[in-house]
């Protein structure tokens, strides 16, 4: 067989899954030829196989086609490695690289396969999965009426990919939940913005990534620079919200992490080939000069997610506050085929600045902090009696009656979008624990 030159490409998100979006990283190129040489084959075992392929061809129900019994065993064999590598047929492959544009129908989930069922690693921001109720760890069980057990991880994506504007009925078992829930989601086309920014307060911004794509790094930059105009050329701290970010492309991870690095190393990957050896290391700039960051993660933040988390960790340059992250260390690689197909193999570990593998382990935040649902007390029928309802009450001296306060709160309350957003943050524990965090980190600064 002639040797045909790869081009391969490395990303660190799980597969394309039902958002039909992964975006992809050049980074490995050519053929390693210090690759591990080939051991002898096992003839026992490929006798068995032989004998398998012809009983299935003599006495299966059907006739079945060489070709397919073939891909079938082929897939098999990269199935059986790990949940992220796998063969990519013609169709498949081209699949994938559809989503390399960002935008086609589909649900914005990200998926794993585990025991057989289809696990959402997260769901993308703003998309039909998310506002459905959609949420990280969710099982699915059926897509439609057809059970997702004895499917490939290619085959339900396949399902839940479509044309914008049809429904698809997801059968769902959660932790916590009774029994299963069923989600009726519409496709839309997705597109993903991944970077979007606001200032909480005067001078302290917020970040969220929720996918890093090959511009994220540019994008998070300009963020940046727009967050410091809008509080007078400066920030006195940033909050980063990674959570439910299921990754994306190496180098993005590895640009917004350098944005806040001044020297060492970021991440590196090791593996058995030399390709898969790299250590990518930090230029000597701080954009925030040094302010203080805090990350939000929580279990549905993987991958290039982790990496950064992991990276600003190990330098001591941010608090990383939330849940335990989903743990997903390893690099897979898209490796063209003769025949028009594609295999996705996991080819290498990456490891945080300090030597951590996060691989099926995670990034343990400094600070834990579960998601708390904060809701309005109700308010008592007997309404409670202020000084103010008392009769002949003192004036509090200002030069200003009881009522102009009230009518202070009615003019202020004309500020629809303030309000709202203080709303939301009020909902929002972690974010509200963040923001408490690092405007407490600011006021020791300064008092040193």
């Amino acid at each position: 067989m002639t040797e045909k030159r790869r081009v391969a490409v490395v990303f660190v998100l799980g597969l394309a899954l039902g958002v039909g979006m992964t975006i992809y990283s050049s980074v490995f190129a050519g053929s390693d030829k210090n690759a591990v040489a080939a051991s002898p084959l096992p003839l026992e075992d490929l006798r068995a196989f032989t004998e398998v392929f012809g009983k299935v061809k003599s006495d299966y129900v059907e006739t079945v086609d060489d070709k397919d019994l073939l891909e079938n065993a082929i897939k098999g064999m990269l199935s059986g490695l790990d949940p992220h590598s796998s063969y990519l047929n013609r169709e498949e492959f081209k699949e994938m690289r559809i989503g390399t544009d960002g935008k086609f129908g589909g649900l914005g989930i990200e998926v794993s396969m585990e025991n057989g069922f289809v696990k959402v690693i997260s769901p993308i921001d703003d998309t039909p999965a998310q506002r459905a109720g959609v949420m990280a760890g969710d099982v699915i069980v059926r897509l439609d009426d057809t059970p997702v057990k004895g499917m490939t991880l290619n085959e339900a994506v396949k399902i839940m990919r479509g044309k914008p504007g049809t429904d698809i009925l997801l059968t769902i078992v959660r932790e916590g939940e009774e029994g299963p829930l069923k989600i009726t989601i519409t496709r839309a086309i997705i597109r993903i913005k991944s970077v979007r920014s606001k200032t909480l307060e005067p001078g302290f911004g917020y970040i969220r990534i929720s996918q890093f794509q090959s511009a994220t790094g540019t994008s998070m930059r300009k963020a940046i620079s727009e967050l410091k105009k809008e509080n007078d050329g400066e920030l006195k701290g940033l909050i980063l919200d990674l959570r439910n970010n299921p990754g994306g492309v190496l180098n993005a991870s590895v640009s917004v992490a350098d944005a806040f690095i001044k020297k060492g190393k970021i991440v590196y990957t090791e593996g058995r080939v030399k390709d898969s050896l790299l250590t990518f290391n930090a230029s000597p700039n701080d954009l925030l000069k040094g302010a203080p960051i805090v990350v939000l993660v929580n279990g549905g933040s993987a991958s290039a997610s982790e990496i950064v988390a992991g990276a600003l960790q190990d330098h001591h340059r941010a608090i990383i506050m939330g849940t335990k992250t989903f743990g997903k260390g390893s690099v897979q690689t898209i490796m063209p085929m003769n025949n028009g197909a594609a295999l996705k193999i996991t080819t290498a570990r990456y490891f945080t600045p300090s030597g951590r593998s996060i691989q099926a382990e995670g990034i343990e935040p400094d600070i834990i902090v579960e998601q708390l649902k904060i809701s309005k007390k109700e308010d008592s029928k007997v309404q409670r009696l202020r000084e103010a309802d008392l009769r002949d009450h003192l004036e509090n001296g200002n030069g200003k009656k009881a009522t102009d306060a009230k009518k202070g709160s009615n003019d202020s309350a004309k500020k629809k979008g303030e309000a709202d957003e203080k709303e939301k943050l009020k909902n929002d524990y972690q974010l509200n624990e963040a923001l408490n965090l690092l405007k407490g980190i600011y006021i020791v600064e300064q008092m040193k």
